[in-house]
């Protein structure tokens, strides 16, 4: 509700700025979702965080260890590669996503035919379970991608590319943005129907080719776009597990294994305590990420 206050003195009236007043009724409906955020979420967040600071195996006595375990991080070979590995992973996948999703979304906006029916054919993995297209593209790389590169004469390919410590990561990276470009894509295709029909009329009229059309004018007005996948992309690439877990379970050996999978592992493995120190800092991490992202993008981001 907005309430103005208008006083009138000596015969003019003076409008003071108006205060806007929250209806109780809205703080009703936020209630329920703000008490299952805090149970689920914070709550579960605070006690973890607390037992980071000690020696917990998850269950049983502890005891208090200070900083150990966040010190005990820093020297420990495993978690560093991990963090490697999910930095690495999350800037490849995100350059790839939307590199490809940009493209599809301009062929798929363009004069073309049957574009409604191609704009559903793409967005179909976007629907199906992480860990069955881990399961099935586990089967295409041990056993169809090796007999392809047999009968075409590369050696690289004669063996599976998750049994490579140097080439697993890109099976990982293929699979991962096979099931995010349609997200991806339907954001951009969104961004390239908002750009109005004029512009480009008036571009091609004033001799710009299609290269100089996208170039010039598409990628500038969609920029806010590219902005929001970009961000979104890289945290969610962070928490990458399933996919990983289908394809690789992490190797060969531990040359796969992701952050979010190295807890996950110390959890079930009674590393309790030392892995919830490790949430923590990658919590931390991810939020510094985001912040310089925001910081970087401030001024661009605006949707047009």
């Amino acid at each position: 509700m907005t309430t103005t206050t208008t006083i009138v003195t000596g015969g003019k009236a003076t409008v003071r700025r108006s205060s806007r007043r929250v209806e109780p009724i809205y703080y009703l409906f936020l209630l329920p979702t703000l008490v299952l955020f805090t149970l689920a979420i914070t709550v579960p967040g605070i006690i973890g965080i607390f037992f980071s600071f000690t020696d917990s195996i998850g269950l049983g006595e502890w005891n208090f260890t200070g900083l150990t375990n966040y010190i005990a991080i820093f020297s420990d070979p495993a978690i560093l590669q991990a963090y490697l590995f999910t930095f690495g992973f999350s800037v490849a996948t995100v350059i790839v996503v939307n590199i490809a999703a940009f493209l599809l979304a301009v062929g798929l906006t363009a004069q073309i035919r049957f574009k409604k029916a191609l704009r559903t054919v793409f967005v179909i993995p976007m629907v199906i379970s992480g860990i069955i297209i881990a399961y099935v593209f586990n089967f295409l790389f041990s056993n169809s991608v090796p007999q392809a590169g047999a009968s075409l004469g590369i050696p690289w390919l004669e063996t599976s590319l998750l049994a490579n410590p140097d080439l697993a990561w890109v099976a990982i990276v293929i699979v991962t943005a096979w099931q995010a470009i349609p997200g991806t894509l339907l954001i951009y295709i969104a961004g390239l129907l908002s750009v109005p029909g004029d512009v480009y009329e008036a571009a091609g009229l004033d001799g710009a080719s299609k290269t100089q059309q996208l170039l010039r004018i598409t990628l500038p007005l969609v920029a806010g776009y590219v902005v929001i996948n970009v961000i979104l992309g890289f945290k969610g690439f962070l928490n990458a597990y399933d996919i990983i877990v289908g394809l690789t379970g992490g190797g060969p050996g531990t040359a796969t294994r992701s952050v979010a999978m190295s807890i996950i592992l110390g959890f079930n493995g009674g590393d309790y305590a030392y892995q919830m120190a490790n949430a923590a800092l990658f919590f931390i991490v991810a939020v510094v990420i985001s912040l310089l992202q925001l910081s970087l993008t401030r001024g661009r981001n605006t949707l047009s």
